[in-house]
């Protein structure tokens, strides 16, 4: 038999005989995702039915939601680590079997402090749920053309969970009960772990047995610190001595994360990754956007509930519009430029696109007419578009160029700059909007309209904040990438 070398470059071409499944992974982790994304909001609509039903004082009912937050934050660089060692399919596995059984726990919750246990367990399953999923993706399509596509729409997929938690918690709370909003992720997580062996396996790429446990206390009680800071800021203002103590306890101990980063032999988080120029990029981007999004998602509920008169289920079906949009920015405008455009450019693009639609609302008044078709609408629309688009390239510039071995702590470190963004803008807009408010209302008196010229004009003041963060995100995006390129340039 005569071997030519035209046949060695065919066969050398030839895809691999895992190609034929390697796209069930995708539907899998997708499904694994959304239901990650889903349980960071679902439970706000569903909060005061929870709390009347449990007896939860007020002051501590912001647990159902921290509890969950704090878990998943401050262990996702952990979760990374574990993923590596155990392997990322095992990992997969184990994490939704654990998180549909605190689900279930939850649901069943007959007193607060069960309720608060429950949500703990499920944010220390998702730490190790979030990067499993995200590695397997990168492991699995390493073609850059596929990469595209799936990661598209494992973005679309996670960026509209964010909004679709809310209109599921609506739903779910009107016309069932608050408990199905735990309840609903026990047949998630049972449909996706009937698609696991469909996911090709994986070998472990590390251990534990040489964990850097100086870096493990570090990142977890740095990152605690500063979730749990935020999360108290609104309500107990910036300059409280507990909020004050937190971020700065936070800060230094992140900060000393570092310097025992940089000269451990085993580091929990190789620095290297972080230095990536590109991966860098997509880090800061990622943060920007959801500073402004999360506080975005929290005013538009807001209004159209206390100013509009929305139901809980019509106000989760405004944010529907921007969860569609979202998977139409990521799934098909980012999939088809995706190696036409280069990634930072429509990085910026995106930036830009979400803070026009923060723009639109600010000119939002107590007495503007036609709301929803004006202002709502193409708000949502252009905040959709510009989150699924950035979403579906930074998760691609933050995975890039990775081995099996740093897949799970990237993926981890990706997620972490989700959480701590989200956490950040929550607090940072909240608080700007209520002292506003106040402020309009020392003026103003405690009326009727004043109260609600108020409490628009401090939702309005906010989304300038959001305006400007996300615009200075972008000329820092695009100026990065015009010094980047001219570096190239030099160098070639």
């Amino acid at each position: 038999m005569r071997v030519t070398v035209t046949d060695i470059k065919q066969e050398a071409s030839a895809p691999p005989a895992r190609s034929a499944k390697r796209w069930w992974t995708l539907p899998v982790v997708s499904l694994a995702q959304l239901m990650v994304v889903l349980d960071a909001t679902i439970v706000n609509i569903a909060l005061p039915s929870a709390q009347q039903d449990l007896g939860m004082a007020d002051a501590d009912r912001h647990w159902v939601i921290t509890a969950y937050a704090l878990a998943f934050g401050g262990l996702l660089l952990v979760g990374g680590r574990v993923c590596a060692a155990l392997g990322h399919r095992r990992s997969f596995a184990l994490s939704l079997v654990g998180f549909a059984a605190a689900s279930a726990l939850g649901g069943a919750a007959d007193s607060a402090g069960m309720l608060f246990a429950a949500r703990a367990a499920q944010g220390v399953c998702a730490a190790l749920l979030a990067p499993a999923a995200l590695s397997l993706l990168i492991l699995t399509f390493t073609d850059g053309r596929e990469r595209g596509k799936a990661f598209g729409v494992f973005a679309g997929v996670g960026a509209g969970g964010a909004a679709l938690g809310v209109v599921a918690g609506g739903l779910l709370t009107e016309y069932a009960d608050w408990r199905w909003c735990l309840y609903i992720n026990v047949p998630m997580a049972a449909i996706a772990l009937l698609g696991v062996p469909l996911v090709e396996r994986d070998r472990p790429s590390g251990t534990l047995r040489h964990l850097d446990v100086p870096g493990v206390l570090l990142s977890v009680a740095g990152l605690v610190c500063l979730v749990y800071g935020f999360t108290q800021a609104e309500p107990h203002g910036w300059d409280d001595a507990k909020v004050l103590a937190l971020l700065i306890g936070g800060v230094l101990l992140l900060g000393l994360f570092v310097v025992v980063e940089a000269r451990t032999g085993h580091p929990l988080l190789p620095l290297h990754i972080l230095a990536h120029r590109k991966r860098g990029t997509a880090f800061v981007s990622v943060c920007v956007m959801f500073v402004a999004m999360f506080g975005f998602y929290l005013f538009v509920s807001y209004y159209t509930q206390t100013i509009l008169g929305y139901s809980p289920v019509k106000a989760g079906m405004t944010l529907l519009v921007n969860a569609v949009s979202t998977t139409v920015g990521a799934m098909l405008i980012a999939g088809k430029l995706h190696r036409r455009v280069a990634q930072s450019i429509l990085i910026a693009g995106s930036l830009l696109s979400s803070a026009l639609g923060m723009l639109i609302l600010t000119q939002l008044e107590v007495d503007s007419s036609n709301v929803f078709a004006a202002y709502l609408t193409p708000s949502m629309i252009l905040t959709g578009l510009g989150l699924g688009c950035l979403l579906a390239a930074a998760t691609d510039m933050a995975t890039a160029e990775l081995g099996p071995a740093e897949a799970g702590v990237a993926s981890a470190s990706y997620n972490t700059v989700q959480q701590v963004g989200a956490a950040f803008g929550t607090a940072l807009l909240n608080s700007i909007a209520t002292s506003v408010t106040g402020s309009y209302l020392k003026e103003h008196g405690n009326g009727r309209a004043a109260v609600d010229a108020g409490t628009v004009h401090g939702y309005t003041v906010a989304l300038w904040v959001a305006f400007g963060i996300l615009l200075a995100g972008a000329l820092a995006v695009a100026l990065f990438s015009r010094h980047e390129r001219h570096a190239d340039q030099v160098r070639v």
